[in-house]
């Protein structure tokens, strides 16, 4: 089937079985005040030649059917200005979510007024919330984590994406960064880490600044060298769709490495799907693929692996 013609179509809402136990999926994207939201600039959503065809659920039919199948708890990033209060709004009405918040690594090359494009080789898109100065917005942003605490209980995503930015936009990159991992040590907040073509950066201001308690690398995506990093220094590897694709062998190695009780799950939805959905929008109630691909690789069965998964979010973001 050419690109062109592929499926695009939701998946059905029981296209995957329910799980063993329960599992939280700790960093999606529910659409705020429609159903089309979405992070900025992230992974890569359904392929840009057709979008997703087919009746679009909204956030509540979205969490509906996540824990119909044992996702009973969801933490949706709200990490660009125009989504926090939409996503706070989420949090207030839906059952088992809750909110990470931040300024995503793009988003704050944009709010710094910084225009260049970077190796994707795209023109960076500008929008009206774009025009609040960087410094504002995030003093804004600590003020509504700090006015929030019952909702929020994540500072993310932040980090590094070299393959969105250029120069200049790396050194705002950085700064933000920086600017976001002492709020999370201010805050007693995990950190949520977006990681794109800058793994030995992330570690080297981590390092340099000092990690916050509860770090994660979201949708981890290094090999075995950041995963040596992140259980030298107790760092968590959120794992996503990406791991049952069958070229990520390297993903799987560095995976299989990592202490089980480093181990988190994600969607990282609407994007990255897992391989029998691949192409086509992503869900919370599709990553039992990705808890089950989890298990088989670290050789235990299904059960163990929800029990692992529940005790190490308990760990990193408490209990709700």
């Amino acid at each position: 089937m050419s690109r062109k013609h592929r499926d695009r179509s939701w998946p059905p809402a029981d296209a995957v079985a329910p799980l063993a136990g329960p599992v939280t999926d700790n960093h999606t994207h529910l659409p705020v005040g429609g159903p089309s939201g979405a992070a900025p600039d992230d992974a890569a959503a359904p392929a840009p030649d057709g979008a997703p065809t087919g009746a679009v659920p909204d956030a509540a039919e979205l969490v509906r059917r996540a824990a119909a199948v044992g996702i009973t708890r969801m933490i949706t990033s709200a990490c660009e200005t125009a989504a926090w209060e939409g996503s706070l709004d989420l949090a207030r009405d839906l059952a088992g979510v809750r909110v990470a918040a931040a300024i995503h690594p793009n988003e704050a090359v944009a709010h710094a007024g910084v225009r260049e494009v970077g190796p994707d080789g795209l023109e960076p898109l500008s929008e009206p919330h774009h025009a609040e100065p960087l410094d504002e917005a995030m003093s804004r942003l600590e003020g509504l984590v700090r006015a929030h605490r019952d909702l929020v209980v994540a500072v993310g995503e932040t980090g590094l994406d070299y393959f969105r930015a250029g120069e200049r936009g790396r050194a705002v990159q950085r700064e933000a960064f920086r600017a976001h991992i002492a709020l999370a040590k201010e805050l007693g907040l995990p950190l949520q880490i977006h990681d794109r073509d800058a793994h030995e950066d992330c570690v080297a201001v981590l390092e340099a600044d000092g990690a916050p308690e509860r770090t994660v690398f979201h949708c981890f995506s290094g090999g075995p060298r950041l995963a040596a990093a992140c259980a030298e220094h107790g760092w968590y590897a959120s794992v996503a769709g990406p791991v049952t694709y069958p070229s990520n062998e390297e993903l799987r190695r560095a995976v299989a490495s990592l202490p089980a009780e480093l181990l988190l799950v994600e969607t990282d939805a609407p994007y990255l799907p897992p391989k029998p959905w691949r192409g086509r929008p992503n869900a919370s109630y599709l990553m039992g693929v990705t808890v089950r691909f989890l298990a088989r690789l670290r050789g235990i069965d299904e059960e163990r692996m929800c029990s692992l998964l529940a005790v190490s979010n308990n760990i990193v973001y408490g209990m709700w």
